[in-house]
C-alpha cells in the first residue's frame, strides 16, 4: 500500500501503466478529450507534465477501468473488497462466541487501533506555506472539462468538515467550481455528509464551517472519500482498513481540521453559509449539464503543499467514466451490510447506465408472495439507496452483473398490470428528469417468477436448461469435433 499519489504514480510507471505527456496540453477540454479516448481504450493512467505552462503536473485516470481501481486499491479484483466487507459483518455478528472466539474478536478489536488515523506534528504536506496573496486557485491546473461548463473546476477534491455537533470528521469527494483567486462554490450535495454538517450549522446559528479541500492523497484514501459511507463513520478509518496501516493525519495550519500529512496540495479556508451563489452548468456524469442551483462559497486562508506536488483530477461525462469504476468499488465493499440488513438479498448491481442513482438491480432469494415488493421498500428507505429511481427485482440464479441476461428476464417475465409498481420520494440533487427539484417518481419492477399466492391464474413455465451431464460431455470432446478450443 502507498503512503501517498506520488509513490502510487511511482510505481505505475515501473509496471509500464503510466503515459506521460510532455506535450504542452490545454486545461480547457483538451485534457478531457484525451482521458476520454483513454478510457474507452482502457489505456494507462496519464501526467501531464506540462499542462498551459504550469509547473504542476496534472494526473489523471487514475481509476478509470476495473483494473485501475483494483491496482489503487491493492486487490487483486473488486470481489476482495466485498470478502474484506463481509469479515467485518462476520466479526460483529457473533451473538453466541464460545471463548476462543471472544478472545479472537478482542485481538481483532485490539487490532483495529493499529488502522485508526494517527495525528503527527509534521507533515510532507506541509513543506510549503502560503498566504492566499501568494498561492491561491489561479495558480492550479484546474480543469474545464465541458464546453458550456460554468468555468474552472476542481474534480477530485477531497472535502473535509467536522460535524458542528459531535465534532466527527467527514471526508467527501465534491467538485468545486472556482470563481476567482479566493472563492469557490462547494458543491456538496443535499444527501451528502458535508451538506449535512451544514445543515446542523444552520441549527446552531453557525455561520462559518472551516473546510479543508485535499487534492491528491494516497488513492486508498481519495476512494474512500467517494465511498457512502454511514453519517459519523470516519472514512479515513475505512482507508486504514483497507491499506492494513494508518493514515497519518495533521492539523491544518490556519483552521481546526486534520488533513492528511502525505497530501500533495490542501486549501484551508471556510465555508461561508451567508454567501450562496449560483453554480453550474456542469457537465456531469449523468451525461448532461446539471442546471444552475445555488450553493456555498468557499473562501480561501492558506494553501499548503509538497515542494513537488501532482494535482489529481477525474473526469465526468456520459458513461462509461471514472466514477464509474469508483462507485462499482463502493457496491461490492457495501454488499455484505445490505446482505445484513436484508437477508434475502443475493447480490446487487448499479450499471453504468444507472449512474448509480437512476436504476438498482436485485437479486433474491424468493420464499413467498409479494417478497420482491418488499425488497423495492426496503431499497428506497435505505440511506442514499433513497434516492433510487428503479428497482429491478429478479430471481437469485440470475446473473445481474449480464445486462443482456436481465434485460432478457425483464421482457418474459414481467406483466405490466401487475410487475410495475410506481411510488415517490427523494430525488437526487443531478436528477434534471424529476419534475420537482430532489423528489420524483419511483418504479419498481417484479422480474422475478411467480409463485403459489401472487396474482397468477395460469401455470408458471419451466425454463429451458440442457442437461448437465450433457453440457459436460460436449465440452470435453469439441475437440474432437473438429473445432478450435
Amino acid at each position: 500500500m502507498f503512503d501517498d499519489l506520488r509513490q502510487y504514480v511511482n510505481w505505475l510507471n515501473e509496471q509500464k501503466l503510466l503515459n506521460v505527456v510532455e506535450k504542452k496540453v490545454s486545461s480547457e477540454l483538451e485534457i478531457t478529450q484525451i482521458v476520454t479516448k483513454l478510457i474507452e481504450k482502457k489505456d494507462h493512467t496519464v501526467i501531464f507534465e506540462n499542462v498551459d505552462d504550469n509547473k504542476i503536473p496534472v494526473v489523471a485516470n487514475l481509476f478509470g477501468s476495473e483494473s485501475h481501481i483494483s491496482n489503487a486499491l491493492g486487490v487483486k479484483n473488486l470481489d476482495e473488497l466485498y470478502n474484506m466487507s463481509d469479515q467485518i459483518i462476520s466479526l460483529i455478528d457473533k451473538e453466541n462466541n464460545s471463548m476462543k472466539e471472544k478472545i479472537d474478536m478482542l485481538f481483532t478489536v485490539l487490532n483495529m487501533r493499529k488502522i485508526k488515523p494517527k495525528t503527527v506534528k509534521r507533515a510532507p504536506s506541509q513543506e510549503l506555506v502560503y498566504e492566499k496573496s501568494e498561492f491561491n486557485f489561479s495558480d492550479l491546473p484546474a480543469l474545464k472539462s465541458w464546453p458550456l461548463d460554468a468555468g474552472k473546476y476542481l474534480t477530485a477534491a477531497m472535502v473535509i468538515s467536522n460535524n458542528p455537533m459531535n465534532k466527527k470528521r467527514n471526508v467527501g469527494m465534491y467538485r468545486i467550481q472556482i470563481l476567482d483567486e479566493n472563492n469557490a462554490i462547494m458543491h456538496w450535495q443535499s444527501y451528502k455528509g458535508g451538506s449535512q454538517n451544514e445543515n446542523h450549522a444552520k441549527e446552531l446559528g453557525i455561520n462559518k464551517i472551516p473546510v479543508a479541500i485535499v487534492l491528491g492523497c494516497d488513492p486508498v484514501s481519495m476512494w474512500s472519500a467517494s465511498a457512502p459511507l454511514p453519517p459519523d463513520i470516519d472514512e479515513f478509518l475505512l482507508s486504514g482498513f483497507i491499506r492494513s496501516k494508518p493514515v497519518e493525519l495533521v492539523k491544518c495550519k490556519s483552521i481546526d481540521v486534520m488533513v492528511p500529512a502525505h497530501a500533495e496540495i490542501v486549501l484551508e479556508g471556510e465555508v461561508d453559509l451567508n454567501d450562496y451563489r449560483d453554480e453550474g452548468p456542469f457537465g456531469d456524469h449523468t451525461g448532461y449539464y446539471s442546471p444552475v442551483s445555488q450553493y456555498p462559497t468557499f473562501k480561501l486562508k492558506t494553501v499548503t503543499m509538497k515542494k513537488n506536488p501532482l494535482f489529481p483530477v477525474i473526469t465526468v461525462g456520459r458513461p462509461i467514466k471514472e466514477d464509474y469504476f469508483l462507485g462499482k468499488a463502493s457496491e461490492r465493499f457495501m454488499l455484505p451490510a445490505l446482505k445484513k440488513i436484508t437477508s434475502e438479498i443475493v447480490d446487487v448491481n448499479m450499471p453504468a447506465e444507472g449512474i448509480f442513482h437512476n436504476f438498482i438491480i436485485v437479486s433474491i432469494n424468493k420464499k413467498y408472495p409479494g417478497q420482491a415488493k418488499k425488497i423495492m421498500h426496503t431499497i428506497w428507505g435505505l440511506g442514499l439507496l433513497s434516492l433510487t429511481k428503479i428497482v429491478v427485482v429478479v430471481d437469485k440464479w440470475v446473473n445481474i452483473q449480464d445486462l443482456s441476461e436481465v434485460f432478457w428476464r425483464i421482457g418474459v417475465n414481467i406483466d405490466p398490470n401487475r410487475d410495475l409498481m410506481i411510488t415517490e420520494g427523494p430525488a437526487d440533487d443531478l436528477d434534471h428528469s424529476s419534475e420537482y427539484y430532489r423528489f420524483s417518481g419511483k418504479l419498481g419492477i417484479d422480474a422475478t417468477a411467480k409463485i403459489k399466492g401472487e396474482p397468477r391464474v395460469r401455470e408458471w413455465p419451466e425454463e429451458i436448461l440442457m442437461d448437465e451431464k450433457i453440457v459436460d460431455y460436449v465440452d470435453q470432446n469439441w475437440g474432437k469435433y473438429g473445432f478450435k478450443d
